[in-house]
């Protein structure tokens, strides 16, 4: 039998003790946030972006709201109902475990329609904006998925492939696909190799490439997530977990964006 890695990582950089420190997850959300600051300041210099450093800044304000409420949100609602219904404290109670407990899906949408309230406010094209963080997205995902494998949370599947690692908290010493890792090269580096293209092809923003990161980021969730282990009480139908369906859904909302928006696209650059 081969010698698994057995899964013994800390989820802290600095604890300082009962729980509280600084987490590997809560820096994955600081780094995808300085990437979409520093990123859209690289953009201008590309021709890609012409806003200012005033209007990053406040933007980039409207974007973290945006992921961390609807992060939060979409986690109690699409996957803990029972529990935010019994007892709603516990959608703001951040000191039982920090920012875990967000729903990625939930995170999508959430910083989607902080691109659209902040661009309304701003009298800019939300659409070209949108096009832009779908080529800045991917970088937080990617360190999002790897800190949930410091985590030790979200295995996959029982696995004999020799890169396979036992969790522990899994409840069981069989080896597991590192499914984590896998959904951060899928959903991460992928993703973003094909956002970027995408974009570089794309110089007039019109919301399409925000399209197309719906249709495939779900794509490669559904395709990716065979392979993870289905959360407890999870309620397959048809073989699919909740999160996949999740992402049929987003692959179907960015089919008809891509449509919608490509009929009627004034190609304004943000």
């Amino acid at each position: 039998m081969l010698g698994y890695y057995i899964h013994d990582l800390n989820p802290f950089l600095i604890e300082f003790g009962s729980g509280w420190g600084i987490r590997y997850y809560g820096l994955a959300y600081v780094t995808g946030f300085l990437a979409w600051y520093y990123g859209l300041r690289w953009f201008r210099t590309k021709g890609w972006s012409v806003l200012s450093d005033e209007q990053i800044s406040e933007l980039l304000l409207y974007t973290v709201l945006g992921v961390l409420v609807g992060g939060r949100l979409g986690y109690c609602v699409l996957y803990d109902w029972a529990e935010t219904a019994r007892n709603p404290i516990n959608v703001i109670a951040f000191w039982h475990g920090g920012l875990r407990g967000m729903a990625s899906h939930g995170g999508i949408a959430g910083a989607l329609v902080g691109f659209l309230l902040w661009a309304r406010k701003a009298r800019c094209d939300g659409w070209a904006v949108a096009d832009n963080a779908a080529v800045l997205a991917p970088v937080g995902i990617f360190f999002g998925r790897v800190a949930n494998f410091i985590n030790g949370e979200l295995w996959g599947r029982a696995s004999e492939m020799p890169w396979a690692v036992i969790f522990p908290d899994s409840g069981t010493h069989a080896p597991r696909h590192p499914s984590q890792i896998y959904e951060a090269f899928g959903e991460g580096v992928l993703l973003g190799w094909l956002m970027v293209w995408l974009r570089s092809r794309n110089p007039k923003p019109s919301g399409q490439v925000a399209a197309a990161f719906f249709m495939v980021y779900g794509l490669i969730r559904v395709g990716l997530e065979m392979l993870r282990e289905p959360d407890p009480g999870d309620p397959l139908w048809a073989g699919f977990s909740r999160g996949q369906w999740f992402s049929v859904g987003l692959c179907v909302c960015g089919a008809a964006l891509w449509r919608w928006r490509g009929s009627g696209s004034k190609g304004v650059r943000d």
